[in-house]
């Protein structure tokens, strides 16, 4: 069950908007072009993140973060993720990592940990899928054997953000791998880069810049202090609730892009004329603009649901996944119709329109994939309504 956090004042709330909108402007915006062709990591953007308290987010501020609630949260990720969703890639993962420290850790890891997690001293994220292993967990391979002192870790990870250019990883292991069930023998288990820890960059179709990795652990020794919790077995339970916030990350993303889509396709369909007139003046246009502004403000309305329910310290499994299932499926609507409204200008690079559609199906695989969604909101939905 998420901690019930803080309510972001609307004064405080509008300064941090408006510092980030300025953020945009000057430092990403100019250079997102040339970065995603080039496929290069943002690395200046990621430092003025820094400086700007970014990957301190939602960490408290006892700890040295912003201590913003998830409702500010989201509003920050939808603007990020309108001028390029890999920016809001960076300190997602990262805030998932801490979010399972500040939860779950002893009192000495969150001492430890948060501080340098908050200035961006230390940047990470959570290594759990594997090259055999995506929505399953409880299928992974990876080990974890403890040998005085330390554990040592084995194994291979796969589509890990930050495990090329970040320094520190809670990496998802099996250090009981006969416990039935699977995840009784599962626990987190904080790496900072070290001997035997490599990764390699994974090429995309979209989602480009920020360091997607395939990893290998071969014989990395961790002190086992870093073990978060201190306790064995307890490590997917860890996760799993902060992935709700991951959830809500990806379906704010969803919102940031859907927007975009409509903002670009409106302007332009009210300057490119056909048969004498705007072609926001021929009815087809008018009600693929009228669909796509629909979904766009049902995608924020989830959100805002899913962000209000996490704030307060409510279960929000079903919440986060309808406004992840939701706003993703709106940002791949979205970018198709955007697409198709530019016409052949869509299909080219000198416009954004490609870069969008080529980034929207991320949405709606990772976090858990939409198929999973509907399940979880199945079964929470019976759950919740027994007969």
């Amino acid at each position: 069950m998420a901690h019930p956090k803080n309510i972001t004042s609307e004064e405080d709330e509008a300064l941090i908007l408006d510092s980030i909108d300025r953020f945009l402007e000057r430092d990403v915006i100019p250079y997102v072009h040339d970065l995603e062709a080039a496929d290069e990591y943002p690395q200046a953007i990621a430092d003025k993140m820094a400086e700007l308290g970014l990957y301190g987010a939602t960490i408290s501020t006892e700890y040295g973060g912003l201590g913003l609630s998830a409702s500010t949260y989201t509003k920050i990720v939808d603007r990020v993720s309108a001028a390029w969703i890999s920016v809001s890639g960076l300190f997602n993962a990262h805030l998932i990592m801490a979010q399972a420290v500040e939860r779950a850790g002893t009192d000495e890891q969150k001492q430890k940990w948060l501080p340098r997690f908050a200035s961006g001293e230390l940047r990470g994220g959570v290594a759990l899928t594997e090259p055999d292993c995506g929505t399953d967990l409880q299928g992974i391979r990876t080990k974890a054997v403890r040998d005085g002192d330390d554990y040592v870790i084995d194994g291979a990870k796969m589509w890990i953000t930050n495990s090329i250019k970040g320094n520190i990883l809670a990496v998802l292991v099996k250090t009981d791998p006969m416990a039935e069930p699977a995840h009784r023998g599962m626990s987190l288990i904080l790496a900072e880069k070290s001997a035997g820890y490599e990764a390699s960059k994974l090429e995309k179709l979209g989602y480009r810049g920020i360091d997607t990795g395939a990893m290998q652990f071969d014989g990395v020794r961790v002190p086992a202090e870093n073990l978060i919790g201190g306790e064995e077995g307890r490590g997917l339970q860890q996760i799993l609730s902060g992935l709700e916030l991951g959830r809500i990350n990806v379906a704010a993303r969803g919102v940031g892009l859907a927007r975009v889509c409509l903002e670009e396709a409106l302007a332009y369909a009210q300057t490119r004329q056909t048969f004498g007139k705007p072609i926001s003046q021929h009815q087809s246009i008018q009600i693929k603009l009228a669909d796509m502004a629909t979904r766009v403000e049902a995608a924020r309305l989830l959100v805002e649901q899913a962000a209000h329910a996490y704030d307060t310290g409510e279960r929000c499994d079903m919440e986060a996944g309808m406004a992840k299932l939701f706003a993703t499926e709106a940002a791949l609507e979205n970018s198709l119709e955007a697409m198709r409204i530019h016409g052949a200008y869509g299909y080219s690079k000198e416009y954004n329109i490609e870069r969008y559609y080529r980034d929207a199906p991320l949405l709606a695989i990772g976090e858990g994939t939409n198929e999973l969604q509907r399940i979880i909101i199945a079964r929470q939905l019976v759950e919740r309504n027994p007969v």
